[in-house]
């Protein structure tokens, strides 16, 4: 009734255009890429900030829980609402604000598609170097919501270290402005940086500022077949401390090579058990540097083979493979479990090892690859819904793999967040004490508990 009641206001104050109960518009908005449902009672559709603050104080007045919601692309449930009440969709926040290239920043609203905001910079001689697989589908909101991350993280980092400052609206209607426009700001408490991650559970934001780059002016890209993960891995360490400075480090294992191969229809040969995607960029003379020494590392064996590509579409070609897997892995199995656990580089062998051991005792299909250079293993466990016995050894197997990937020194999430999916595994990486402060910081942003609640603690 209270969610009737805060939906009926809004269509009076917004306009039956943005606000919406049923039909197509509140069913693109019940899940995520996890398919784990929520029930929502009714979707709106800002246009602008004073449209999302009339959708909080609403939320507020009538006590209802609020779910902000960027592509819904997420794997970990964070823009289901489980609890029900209003999705408040930035889908039609999609302006970018300012470019400022003498700054090197830009301001966009939070519904800007990640891929958009890097086409129209780039097109200005600069560069955004977060790059999510789903660059095409999310947005720089969500991005923020759950710091994401991408191949480029070993050498440009994640999300958070390009957000400036973070506008947007309180639970209790009181706008905010956390951050400035500079790259140094020591003054107070970095709010800013506890909002970015906080997958919308503290705040609602309707502007974000970033920082950009100088475009790289040259880049190549190296791809190098290993008879095994732990050489390819002992390459990269090699690479790393050799100065090569890549961009960035993809892995795909035998599973994955063999589900991408299939799916393309190309040929694989049987020795090649893994396979490494190195990207080098700067300026055409650092490149030309960077590329020489790598020519000579490889010269000292450890890799089967190798093929360098400075072209674009060479380079598309060679990025082939490791962008058909998402649809590739759909194929095998009607649903994957996808899980992002990170772990130091150097334990990379150790852990997949680990999780295919963990995976043939339950006797379930394993399909991993992801960022090398950082340590991020996307785990795909590959089940079929309807068999039970075969979700029940998946539910099983995921706090063995959970629990390996912490005794190595890692997380149970490298980018994708906690949600709900990860929520349950939370008290095996955090104290009581880690997680009733995580709670009680929630509690002074939210004390009635209305921001996407359930999610992370």
């Amino acid at each position: 009734m209270k969610a009737k009641l805060a939906l009926a206001e809004l269509r009076d104050r917004l306009g039956p255009g943005k606000v919406f109960t049923g039909g197509e518009a509140l069913e693109g908005v019940v899940t995520d890429a996890t398919r784990i449902a929520g029930c929502p009672d009714g979707v709106v559709f800002p246009e602008t900030a004073a449209d999302v603050r009339e959708v909080v104080a609403a939320c507020h007045r009538h006590r209802v829980p609020l779910v902000p919601r960027g592509g819904g692309v997420g794997y970990s449930g964070g823009a289901v609402a489980a609890s029900g009440g209003i999705v408040l969709s930035f889908v039609r926040m999609s302006r970018i604000l300012e470019i400022d290239p003498a700054s090197f920043l830009a301001v966009v609203e939070p519904g800007v598609l990640t891929a958009t905001l890097q086409d129209e910079v780039s097109r200005r001689g600069l560069f955004y170097p977060p790059d999510p697989a789903s660059r095409l589908e999310s947005t720089i909101g969500g991005n923020v919501a759950e710091n994401a991350g991408g191949p480029r993280c070993f050498k440009y980092g994640v999300t958070g270290n390009y957000v400036l400052k973070l506008e947007g609206f309180l639970m209790n209607g009181a706008p905010f402005a956390f951050g400035t426009r500079t790259l140094k700001n020591v003054a107070g408490y970095d709010l800013k940086s506890l909002l970015v991650g906080s997958e919308g559970t503290l705040a609602v934001v309707t502007r974000i500022t970033l920082r950009l780059l100088p475009k790289p002016e040259s880049t190549v890209l190296f791809r190098l077949d290993f008879a095994s993960l732990a050489a390819g891995t002992e390459f990269v360490v090699k690479a790393a401390h050799s100065g090569l400075d890549p961009a960035g480090l993809e892995f795909m294992d035998r599973s994955s090579l063999e589900a991408a191969a299939r799916f393309l229809g190309v040929p694989l040969a049987p020795e090649v058990q893994a396979l490494v995607l190195m990207e080098l960029d700067g300026s055409a003379t650092e490149v030309a540097e960077r590329a020489g020494r790598c020519r000579e590392i490889l010269a000292e064996g450890g890799v089967l083979r190798w093929t360098e590509a400075t072209d674009p579409a060479e380079q598309d070609a060679l990025w082939r493979l490791r962008r058909s897997l998402s649809e590739a892995v759909a194929t095998l199995r009607p649903r994957k479990i996808n899980e992002d656990v990170v772990v130091p580089l150097g334990k990379v062998p150790e852990a997949v090892t680990g999780i295919r051991r963990i995976a043939a005792a339950a006797d379930l299909l394993v399909v991993m690859f992801g960022h090398l250079g950082d340590g991020n293993i996307h785990t795909n466990l590959l089940v079929d819904p309807a068999d039970a016995a075969e979700m029940a050894r998946a539910e099983a197997a995921l706090p063995e793999i959970f629990s390996l990937v912490l005794s190595l020194g890692g997380s149970i999430t490298g980018e994708h967040g906690v949600g709900l999916a990860k929520k349950p595994f939370m008290p095996l990486q955090f104290s009581p004490q880690e997680l009733d402060l995580f709670r009680r910081i929630k509690g002074v942003f939210d004390p009635d508990g209305l921001l996407n609640p359930g999610k992370i603690c």
